[in-house]
């Protein structure tokens, strides 16, 4: 049996509803094409994030192994990221429903799909691939305070059975995991997976195109966005312990 066969097997023991997305990645089976777009998507986007990117999110992208030239190998990436805060890059075999998807952030199992995006939609794909999941999400799990919150937020959301308050958390998860800003050193920096991978949408908020408030709970329960759309509004936090912090009062709110 092999490592990522009972990698697999460990995880799925863990776990009930997610338990039958479970995948394993063949990393072999990747083209030297797909490595090349992993490795043009990754080198494009690296000289902006090494300026804006919050510097957690840089620690991270070194601390996992993660590599410019070739598309990551979850079994290694998990391996360097577990002993640091105990998640892992889980393979998944696409989406999840939302149940699912919060079994495992509450286990600490990030559901990451192993699908690359071929040359034909390098600026965008409508749903998240093996770059948006690996590339934008999972440097910031290395991040104990971090790793803490997304725990926290699966672990609040999986006991949540009324859908109004599942779609206000699911406003939070937008404004701060998918596209979260944080002020440091007086500059806007990004942390959020869906700026860290896309070019566009990170070029036209550091050049001011929508506007960037300061992070208000409330605002953001109550803040509607359209997944289809450049975003109007984000919001800054000033630490990452103020969205662990609101997590924990949103299920207050909200139960």
């Amino acid at each position: 049996m092999g490592i990522a066969t009972s990698t697999l097997n460990l995880a799925q023991g863990k776990l009930q509803v997610a338990a039958p997305y479970l995948i394993e990645q063949t990393w072999a089976d990747y083209t030297p094409e797909q490595h090349a777009i992993w490795s043009e998507l990754v080198t494009r986007r690296m000289p902006q994030l090494r300026q804006h990117a919050c510097r957690e999110y840089l620690d991270g992208f070194k601390q996992i192994g993660l590599r410019e030239d070739q598309l990551p190998n979850l079994t290694e990436v998990s391996a360097l990221l577990q002993p640091r805060t105990g998640w892992q890059s889980t393979p998944v075999s696409g989406f999840l429903p939302a149940d699912a998807f919060f079994e495992m952030l509450a286990a600490r199992m990030f559901p990451t799909t192993t699908w690359l995006r071929s040359r034909d939609s390098m600026e965008y794909t409508p749903e998240p691939d093996i770059f948006h999941d690996v590339f934008g999400h999972v440097p910031m799990h290395a991040h104990p305070v971090f790793a803490d919150f997304l725990e926290s937020y699966g672990k609040i959301c999986a006991r949540l059975t009324d859908p109004q308050a599942l779609e206000r958390m699911g406003r939070l998860f937008w404004f701060t995991v998918e596209f979260g800003l944080i002020r440091q050193n007086g500059e806007i920096k990004v942390y959020g997976s869906g700026l860290i991978s896309s070019h566009g949408e990170c070029t036209r908020v550091l050049a001011g195109g929508c506007e960037v408030k300061d992070f208000n709970l409330d605002a953001v329960l109550n803040q509607e966005f359209q997944t289809s759309e450049m975003q109007p509004v984000l919001y800054a936090v000033e630490s990452f312990d103020q969205i662990y912090e609101a997590t924990k009062q949103a299920e207050g709110r909200l139960a």
